[in-house]
This record gives C-alpha cells, structure tokens and sequence, in this order.
C-alpha cells in the first residue's frame, strides 16, 4: 500500500511540475482500435463532463512502445492495440517504471484479405497466401529446406488462382494487424507443410523467423497505419490485394470484396465463432498510476466497457466491432472498473 501511494505521489509531482499540467486524456496505438476508441472518446466528450480524450494513431507496437516509455504527462494514459501485450514490452514497461497497468480486451475483429469489385474474385488457402506472401517458402515438397520466394504470379501459387501479379498491400511491421496477420495467416499457412511444422519443435526460434516473415522483394507493399490508405490504393488498381480489419471491409463494401480464406468469408458469425481463420481480439491498456491524477481516465473505462458499447446490441457493433461473449465482456467490465493490474504470468501459458 504504502508503494502505491508513493508511486501516486512521485507522479503527481512529476505533473505538478510539468511546464503545462494535461486535463485531458491522451490514447495511442492500433488504427483498427482508433475508430472504435474514437466514438467511444467522442460520447464520453459529450455527455461525462470531462474533455474528449485526444487519440492518435500509431499503430500497437508504436503505441506500446510510447506507453512503456514512463510516467508524466508527456507519456500517453492508454494505448489501443490489435493484438496482446508481448512479454519483451511489459519488461520495457516495468523498466520505465510503468509497473501497474490494466488489460481491456474489447471485442474481436478480422482481418480481411480484399480487392476491388471491379477485380477478380479471389478464393484463397491459408497456404496460398503463405506461398505468395512469404519471405522464405519450401524448396522441397514436405518444407524440409527453404528458399528465397520466387512466386510472381497468383497462378503460380495455385493454378487455380487468377494470372495475375502477386501484389498485397498491407500494415507495416509496427501495426498490430501485421503482427497478427504474421501469426494467423503466414504461419498457419507454413505449417501446412510437414518439414515447416517439425522445425518448430527442433528450432523455435529459427521457426519464428521463417514462418513469420513476409517478403521484401515488392509483391508485398507497405502502407502505412492508415487503412483507408489501403481502401483507396485497391480502388485504384484492381489487381491488387489489400490487408485490414474486418470493420474497414464493413465500411467499404461498396468499394471492395473479401475474398474466402480456407473457404470462409470474413463475416460477423464467422468471426465471432472463430470459424474464420484469421481473426484476432482487441485490447487497450490503462496506466493505473495516470488514472490517479489524470481527470477522466477511470470513467473513460468504464464507458468503454459498459454494455451499451461493447454489448452485443452496444453502439460500437454498429461500427463493425465483433462483441465478447457474455461471460467475457463483463469479466472486462469488473476488471475496468477495479483498474486491476495486468498479471504478465498469462503470456507465459
């Protein structure tokens, strides 16, 4: 007890002499979580009293990367993120003295693989999208050995796919639907292969790196953070294919289609029931010892929470936010009313 009340007090000095004291709370992080935070931080503007919380865009990593960096207000209060804590930015966390912090997991969303209506459909694997995208892929039959990727062409993936040149635009390697995208779609699609599958168990690590790793030869395209960035590019050529969450593709379905991944289709139900392969759960962090000092951040939570958000008839569904289960989403609600602090042995199991 006494170690909170100091960590509160040191911070409050720390606010106390900043040059300019912050009445308003200050987000980061994942471009798939800002627009869900942004009508959540617009409501609470309007109807809670306090300022409306000021949220930037920077991706998961960027964004947890600044929230670890220390406390005071020229530290951000929360970061949005398409992806879980990883175990290498909690210890830069508690290195930076952000000892005490909050897991919110949201809702879950998808990522979609789409294209322009006016281009051709595309019905994918998970190891046709591993094969096109990867920076290393089997030399061999059962991907004993690897090989720098060679593919150019849809068709030379799979014969069943479009003649078309391989060109994907996606996130960068700070977004959380890039790490995501990595993990479920990549490396779902390397395990296809037996040899690709036996090295995780010789060789974690080496396994990691070339199951994870997207290619860097041009089919692959970066973006930036700004998804309707990618929305706008497919429109314009389309050939290409583009990577984002499922609420963007709920938002422009008159502009792009989806294509199927192992035969599913990135809708509501899919997603929410798992049967979608490439879907994935939302979060935000809260750093406890600004939520002492800073006006708003408690509430701000606890608007976030409430089930006329997140619920499943809240208003962010509405916005293409797939909602947790029951059970779930009010286990989130008591977690952010209590602020209770985030145990990192969970990353661990």
């Amino acid at each position: 007890m006494k170690k909170v009340i100091m960590t509160i007090a040191a911070l409050a000095f720390v606010i106390n002499t900043e040059s300019i004291a912050r009445d308003q709370i200050k987000i980061v992080g994942s471009s798939t979580v800002y627009p869900f935070a942004t009508v959540v931080a617009e409501r609470f503007g309007k109807t809670s009293g306090f300022k409306t919380p000021v949220i930037e865009s920077t991706g998961s990593g960027g964004g947890l990367k600044l929230f670890c960096n220390g406390l005071g207000t020229q530290h951000p209060d929360i970061t949005n993120a398409s992806r879980r804590i990883k175990m290498k930015e909690v210890k830069n966390c508690d290195k930076n003295g952000v000892s005490d912090i909050t897991e919110i997991k949201v809702g879950f969303d998808g990522i979609a693989i789409a294209n322009s209506k006016s281009g051709p459909t595309f019905d994918l694997t998970l190891k046709d999208v591993y094969l096109a995208l990867a920076k290393d892929v089997p030399s061999d039959k059962e991907g004993k050995e690897v090989k720098p990727n060679p593919y150019k062409m849809w068709n030379e993936v799979n014969p069943k796919l479009p003649a078309k040149p391989i060109v994907v635009i996606g996130p960068p390697p700070t977004s959380g639907t890039r790490d995501a995208f990595n993990e479920l779609a990549i490396e779902k699609g390397c395990k296809q292969f037996s040899g690709r599958k036996a090295l995780k168990k010789e060789d974690k690590k080496l396994y990691k790196s070339q199951c994870r790793a997207i290619r860097e030869d041009g089919p692959y395209v970066e973006a930036g953070e700004n998804d309707n960035l990618i929305i706008e590019k497919l429109v314009a050529d389309p050939g290409a294919l583009g990577v984002f969450g499922y609420s963007f593709l709920d938002q422009n379905k008159d502009k792009v289609k989806a294509a199927n991944v192992d035969g599913v289709s990135p809708e509501f139900e899919a997603i929410s029931s798992g049967k979608y392969p490439v879907s994935r759960s939302l979060f935000f962090y809260v750093k406890n010892a600004h939520a002492a000092v800073i006006p708003g951040i408690k509430q701000y939570v606890r608007e976030f929470t409430s089930s006329k958000a997140i619920g499943s008839d809240g208003y962010l569904i509405s916005k293409g936010l797939i909602p947790l289960p029951q059970s779930e989403r009010e286990k989130f609600e008591k977690d952010g009313k209590i602020l209770a602090k985030f145990d990192e042995k969970i990353l661990k199991k």
